[in-house]
């Protein structure tokens, strides 16, 4: 009785249910002097999620293989959850047998553990010392031990739990600030993964989000483990998979063995993971994802509260997501409402000034007698159209700059293949591009505009020894043709080979009905004009 008591009270102290349950058997080992002790945790379908030996040694325990399921006697408790004792347990109709390496048993004692009302596991004896059996005194000494150890385990669990929700509590915490901060989008997944993945004690933790080309599919956004790299942008059915059944049905699933679930697809190395688990990820009211955890073969799977768990952390990490999401919306829109804005300015002010004193200046032409003088007022003239011009293009790209949702137009980047020509021709061509571009252009000649604009300035770089290089792209406002014109002030053509770039330019206006015009300037340089129609809407 002494020592039954020294026993509860030290079960008692713990608070981490794995420290608490060893101690269990070890008590029970010792209070009844036998010589294996073990605890079997009860998990889904009636069988055991945990066994936890006492008595043998680790490389013995590593020779049996795989822990008890719940078969032969052992099971008999599960079914039957009632004290059983036995003098020798191979003679019991329910007995099946040891596996090779086993060491020979036969005097049993077993009791199960009830943790309020539910038989959360069952104590194991074997082989009492010194040749006899197991008697009633031992029985009602482990009866009490386990009455003891249920309280233990309520205690440690609900320890459990609340440290759990704690670290939910500061994860969500801590997604949400990084979410109200502006960070990444990736990163703020990133986050999620990992953060889920510590909560739930899982192993590999994937976020998967619908793919962008194939509404049937699933992409891994990002991934969080030892295998991340791997599994990073992997792809998985929609139907036909358990992360593709969360986001459909909107509710959790989960599974023991993922190996063996039917409903499953194998993500990376399939006999590695064995409990999985995949909550839903809303993302709008028509797109869904999914938050898919898993844990290595042998681990426990995971339990009802954890899955709870994990379905809730991922609703409220969709909210922070949908709130981070429509601020992102509202600040475009903030942007795009002042793009609009210094359009509008530019259109009513900056153009109609410049448009009113280039009329004023050519009013006074007239009344100029000196010619050199009226000439300098013209050239003014044409400078105060070429910035009106400009202008107006500005007015198109500010307008049109936030409109990607078929990827970036053709004004945005035509700029970036005349940068990526300055490095040849070692200094940047001016571009000017007028009219609706974006709105009109199809995006097949919008990649021959590129690659003939890239061409052209490649034949300057080559040929010219050109100091200037001006590119004007220019649509009229009816949209019925698109004309880009490439000038330099180099030496001219000096024989261009037809075979060469030009013929290529010539053939690429030819495809859609155009023609290319090469010709020389009277000041020196050339002057390339390549023009297509463009179709009717």
């Amino acid at each position: 009785m002494h020592g039954l008591l020294d026993a509860v009270t030290n079960i008692g102290r713990g608070l981490e249910l794995p420290q608490v349950l060893r101690s269990i058997v070890e008590a029970a080992v010792a209070l009844t002097d036998a010589e294996y002790g073990a605890l079997g945790v009860i998990g889904d379908q009636q069988r055991l999620s945990q066994f936890l030996p006492v008595g043998m040694a680790a490389d013995l325990v590593a020779r049996l293989g795989q822990a008890p399921c719940g078969r032969g006697i052992l099971g008999e408790l599960i079914r039957h959850p009632l004290p059983l004792r036995l003098t020798d347990l191979t003679r019991h109709p329910a007995s099946y047998g040891f596996p090779e390496h086993h060491p020979p048993m036969r005097t049993f004692l077993g009791v199960p553990i009830r943790v309020r009302d539910e038989v959360f596991g069952n104590l194991y004896l074997t082989e009492k010392r010194g040749g006899t059996g197991f008697d009633a005194d031992d029985e009602a000494v482990l009866t009490a031990l386990a009455n003891a150890a249920g309280v233990a385990i309520d205690n440690a669990r609900m320890y459990h739990e609340s440290r759990r929700r704690e670290q939910w509590l500061e994860a969500l915490g801590e997604i949400t600030r990084s979410l109200l901060a502006g960070t990444e989008v990736r990163e703020v997944l990133r986050l999620v993964a990992r953060r889920a993945s510590e909560v739930a004690d899982a192993d590999q933790a994937v976020v998967l989000l619908p793919a962008r080309t194939d509404a049937e599919l699933l992409t891994v956004e990002v991934a969080h483990g030892p295998d991340a790299e791997r599994v990073q942008g992997l792809r998985l059915p929609v139907r036909g998979s358990l992360a593709g059944l969360a986001a459909r049905t909107g509710a959790p699933v989960a599974t023991a063995d993922i190996a063996g679930d039917t409903r499953a697809h194998p993500l990376g190395d399939r006999a590695a993971y064995g409990a999985a688990v995949a909550v839903p990820l809303p993302l709008d009211s028509s797109a869904c994802g999914a938050l898919r955890l898993s844990r290595r073969t042998g681990r426990a799977a995971f339990d009802d509260t954890e899955v709870a768990l994990v379905s809730r952390f991922a609703d409220q990490a969709a909210i922070a997501w949908e709130l981070a999401r429509r601020r992102a919306e509202s600040e475009e829109l903030s942007v795009m409402q002042e793009r609009d804005r210094i359009a509008r300015d530019l259109h009513d002010l900056a153009i109609q000034r410049l448009f009113a004193t280039g009329m004023t200046l050519r009013s006074a032409t007239r009344g100029i007698d000196r010619p050199d003088a009226a000439d300098r007022v013209s050239r003014a003239v044409k400078d105060l159209d070429t910035t009106v011009q400009i202008i107006r293009s500005t007015i198109f790209e500010l307008r049109s700059a936030g409109d990607d949702r078929g990827g970036p137009g053709l004004r945005r980047r035509l700029p970036e293949t005349a940068r990526l020509a300055a490095q040849s021709l070692g200094f940047s061509p001016s571009l000017r591009i007028d009219g609706p571009v974006d709105s009109t252009v199809p995006a097949d000649v919008a990649e021959q505009v590129l690659a003939v604009t890239a061409e052209a300035l490649s034949n300057v770089a080559r040929h010219a020894r050109a100091h200037r290089a001006d590119v004007v792209l220019t649509v009229p406002t009816t949209g019925d043709r698109l004309t880009l014109t490439v000038t330099d002030d180099g030496v001219g053509l000096r024989g261009a080979e037809p075979t060469g770039g030009l013929a290529n330019l010539r053939s690429r206006a030819g495809q859609y009905g155009g023609t290319l015009t090469v010709e020389p300037l009277a000041a020196g340089g050339t002057r390339l004009v390549w023009q297509v129609p463009l179709p009717a809407d």
